[in-house]
């Protein structure tokens, strides 16, 4: 069975790696074009082109998908399945090419959490409980029938780093499942239902806007905001003084639930071990920060050379 695959970041890496370490025909690799970055603006090549290459797999990356010298190159591999993670929305002339058919990897339990930014939305939402999927693609995206899910619990203390690292490895294994079960001619795909009454949580694509903590939330929403969205792109806040203000990213946190009359975001420190913020239902307290221009501390650290005098409150 021919195989093209399409994907971009590390997470599409893992599942590529075991199709070519078990003896899948992986005839060619489907990738973003590589993009300047960094001071010089050198291009940078995408982690599935790195791998790819590596492993001796030809790679195309067309900078439109219905370009028609695309299209042919693809026709001419004559793959009978396109494997799809962490890639671009494919147009139907693509998806409908392969004679088996076409199947992405989503990091969630579908129907639950279509959408760009699926294990951070889980975390942020205070979920016990995620997965992967694997499913036929069709016109809707992330709503085609599913082939194969696997559970993956989210502990206290995932963030999105940590529960990336755990589906990315689920996910992997899926593929393999889901590819031999389609070689073998065995999968019974079930379309996805939800109803009105219960309709499926989205996870759109994260903004900045999104990262903001927002002090008059409840503590353990605020945690599981800084969980979701640690170590990228992280949650922040300002520091706010009466004459200066100074961003702080914010990596870790706890929660204390307590009854105060504190104004919310107004902050207090023994300034050597703790620094606690004031929410509406208690106190979070910060572990992991990173003033703008500085380096990411632990909190100790953190309050060796922070002047706490200058300051008054975060919002």
């Amino acid at each position: 069975m021919k195989i093209v695959y399409m994907g971009t970041p590390e997470f599409a890496v893992e599942p590529l790696r075991l199709l070519v370490e078990r003896g899948y025909a992986v005839e060619a690799v489907v990738t973003m074009p590589d993009k300047p970055s960094g001071r010089g603006l050198k291009l940078n090549e995408s982690a599935v082109k790195r791998y790819a290459r590596s492993a001796g797999i030809p790679v195309l990356q067309p900078e439109k998908l219905k370009d028609e010298g695309f299209l042919q190159q693809l026709r001419g591999i004559n793959a009978d399945l396109f494997i799809v993670v962490a890639f671009r929305m494919l147009p139907e002339v693509v998806w409908t090419m392969p004679r088996l058919g076409t199947f992405n990897l989503h990091a969630s339990l579908l129907p639950q959490y279509r959408g760009a930014a699926p294990v951070s939305w889980a975390i942020i939402n205070g979920e016990t409980e995620t997965g992967v999927t694997t499913f036929f693609l069709q016109h809707e995206i992330d709503t085609g029938s599913i082939i194969f899910q696997e559970k993956v619990p989210i502990k206290p203390d995932d963030n999105v780093g940590s529960l990336y690292d755990k589906l990315m490895k689920a996910g992997a294994e899926l593929v393999i499942k889901t590819v031999d079960a389609i070689d073998k001619g065995k999968v019974d795909p079930t379309p996805q239902v939800s109803s009105q009454e219960e309709r499926p949580k989205e996870a759109p694509k994260i903004f900045k806007e999104t990262c903001r903590i927002d002090w008059s939330k409840k503590g353990a929403d605020i945690v599981n905001l800084i969980r979701g969205l640690s170590p990228y792109p992280s949650a922040f806040s300002h520091f706010i003084g009466n004459a200066t203000e100074v961003q702080v990213k914010i990596f870790a946190a706890s929660f204390e639930e307590k009854v105060h009359n504190a104004g919310l975001g107004t902050y207090f420190s023994d300034e050597k071990t703790y620094l606690k913020v004031a929410c509406i239902d208690g106190f979070v307290f910060l572990k992991e920060l990173q003033l703008a221009g500085k380096k990411r501390l632990n909190i100790q650290d953190f309050l060796r050379g922070f002047k706490a005098e200058s300051f008054q409150r975060l919002e």
